[in-house]
């Protein structure tokens, strides 16, 4: 039994909702779309002023991308007839020339999909280091780490996935040609798109490294510039080599003229790709982890990502505590209990996760009702656990700048996907003709154990470059089932957040009763074992509940809002709601 002890502040904020109210929201007719305000930079106190706003409703088909006009290609796909894996596919492609900062097929992902008839499956395109990779490669004579290697150069570079991994899963599950869900995107590089205001938010941010190479500045300036708001970009190389995919498919991406141009660029400039990392490159269909949470099934992301592990191991622990559901939206003990669920969970991430080629995981162990149980019993009601006192891995990284999208179709097939270059842009270099950046996920590997890498975080052995590869991953595209039916997509971008940022979006509809609008919008808590601290978006506490949290020992860092959770709710008269993150409020939900 789990003894309390009442602290100050405590007994007046067990219950009470942090900052706002989260009510439930009429539905909204299918022409609303949400606001469009700043691409990043929103703060998690402006999104819970809006939260309270209705999402977007569907009554037949649902697409939410971080892109609106990726958004738009997937409608445009699902209206003409093609399921969920065709809108899919065309999302993908379209966000590579939409949002080149994320959207990609110079890197790699995850595809959890959810099929009509039942079956669930998940596809890893992740990328994979070349074989000439070693795991001192990024070290220095005086055994630092050479953060130019392992970044910004041809070095950082992992064998991209994004494109074969498209098109299986089309020749696999799609009902349309390549060359027609492709054709949304040709027409976007070829016509170009108009700058909106967080896109140039985004260029500008980046617009000195992407001068340090000429190609790839070429690629996104115009005139000279970075695009205004307002300006047009095209992108004519992106067009040529979209449309030679389009006739030729995965065989001209990894034998032909696009991986020659890869190779011939990284020998220039001192990489270690050949044609043999790009001619063996492979996709795998994986079995897609599974847990319940209070009568829900939880369909996500398995290793080579440690998103689906982390995620289940989380709900399990929470899933122990029945009067859970009953605590205010950030109240005292709300937080206590989430957070300490994370601890205990990312303490366990990286010393027994990795890609199953090379590491042997013990997933059965790790989502046992007997570890949640024993993590259960060490925690106790009135007090943070150190997170010294917690024994478990390091935690692996992955890059903020990825990018996630849901889809529902009219026959009840969902695909939840997320990729990413790890990196804004990658590593910046772009091969000369072939009109897209190269990723950087190179980094997400440990450099060297021990040591942090670009973002901080500190990684283990088990996540150490070897040839051929797969670096550990957080990504976690996510597919929530009631009584074998879809009822929830989501999944992040966020690095370390994207589990805990997946976490919340569904505890938020299943414990909170909140709409999908609210569950995204709301502010999230994050943390993730080492540091001992937890992450807080503004307003995600009232001054009472974070005082009282603080005597119980916790510590609290406020950071402005992260991820980026593209989401779609199932209602029970099957009414599609979806929401896009105002965090990066360029996206859109919509359907028909």
């Amino acid at each position: 039994m789990r003894r309390f002890r009442i602290l100050p502040f405590l007994f007046a904020s067990l219950l009470v909702p942090a900052s706002l109210s989260l009510a439930a929201s009429p539905p909204a007719p299918a022409t609303v779309e949400p606001a469009i305000g700043a691409v990043v930079g929103t703060d998690a106190g402006a999104a819970v002023a809006t939260a309270a706003s209705a999402p977007v409703t569907a009554r037949h088909a649902m697409v939410v991308t971080a892109q609106h006009l990726a958004t738009d290609a997937g409608v445009e796909i699902l209206r003409a007839g093609g399921n969920a894996v065709d809108a899919a596919v065309a999302v993908g492609y379209a966000l590579a020339v939409v949002q080149p900062c994320c959207g990609n097929i110079g890197g790699g992902g995850f595809m959890t999909i959810h099929l009509a008839n039942g079956k669930n499956l998940f596809l890893n395109f992740r990328e994979r280091a070349p074989f000439a990779a070693a795991a001192d490669m990024y070290l220095k004579d005086n055994g630092k780490v050479n953060r130019h290697s392992n970044l910004r150069s041809f070095k950082a570079v992992g064998v991209p996935g994004t494109v074969m991994g498209l098109n299986t899963a089309l020749e696999r599950f799609g009902t349309m040609s390549r060359a027609a869900v492709m054709q949304p995107a040709i027409r976007l590089a070829e016509e170009g798109y108009v700058i909106r205001p967080g896109d140039a938010r985004i260029f500008a941010a980046v617009a000195d490294r992407l001068k340090r190479h000429p190609v790839a500045w070429k690629l996104f300036s115009i005139d000279g510039h970075t695009p205004r708001a307002g300006e047009r970009l095209r992108q004519p190389q992106l067009a040529e080599t979209l449309k030679l995919i389009a006739r030729e498919g995965s065989k001209v991406f990894y034998e032909g003229p696009i991986a020659k141009a890869i190779v011939k660029a990284s020998e220039a400039k001192g990489g270690i790709f050949t044609m043999k990392d790009f001619e063996r490159y492979t996709v795998e269909w994986l079995k897609p982890i599974t847990c319940t949470y209070r009568g829900y099934t939880i369909v996500s992301a398995p290793p080579p990502s440690s998103g689906g592990v982390t995620l289940c191991e989380m709900l399990n622990i929470l899933s122990g505590w029945t009067k859970y559901p009953g605590y205010g939206f950030h109240s005292v003990l709300a937080v206590h209990d989430m957070v300490e669920a994370m601890r205990f969970a990312y303490a366990d991430r990286n010393t027994k996760l990795g890609d199953p080629n090379f590491v042997d995981n013990p997933i059965d162990k790790l989502l046992s009702a007997r570890h949640a149980a024993a993590i259960r019993a060490r925690i106790p009601a009135d007090r943070a656990v150190p997170s010294s006192e917690v024994h478990g891995g390091q935690v692996a990284p992955e890059g903020r700048h990825t990018t996630h999208y849901s889809i529902v179709d009219a026959a009840g097939n969902a695909v939840a996907v997320t990729y990413t270059l790890n990196s804004w842009f990658g590593t910046g270099i772009a091969a000369p003709g072939t009109g897209f950046v190269l990723n950087n996920e190179m980094d997400d590997f440990t450099s060297k154990p021990g040591v942090p890498n670009q973002y901080g975080l500190v990684q283990g052995k088990e996540n150490a470059i070897a040839p051929g590869k797969r670096p550990l991953s957080s990504m976690t595209p996510t597919i929530v089932l009631r009584d074998g039916k879809p009822f929830m997509l989501t999944g992040s971008p966020g690095g370390s957040t994207i589990i805990t940022t997946v976490l919340q979006t569904i505890v938020n509809v299943i414990d909170r009763g909140m709409n999908v609008r609210e569950a995204v919008d709301a502010p999230r808590i994050h943390q993730q074992w080492l540091p001992d601290v937890v992450y807080l978006e503004p307003d995600a506490l009232t001054p009472e509940t974070r005082a009282a949290l603080e005597e119980m020992g916790y510590r609290f860092r406020t950071r402005h809002g992260w991820g980026a959770a593209e989401a779609i709710v199932v209602r029970p008269d099957g009414v599609l709601a979806g929401a896009s993150d105002r965090r990066r409020s360029a996206g859109s939900a919509a359907g028909y």
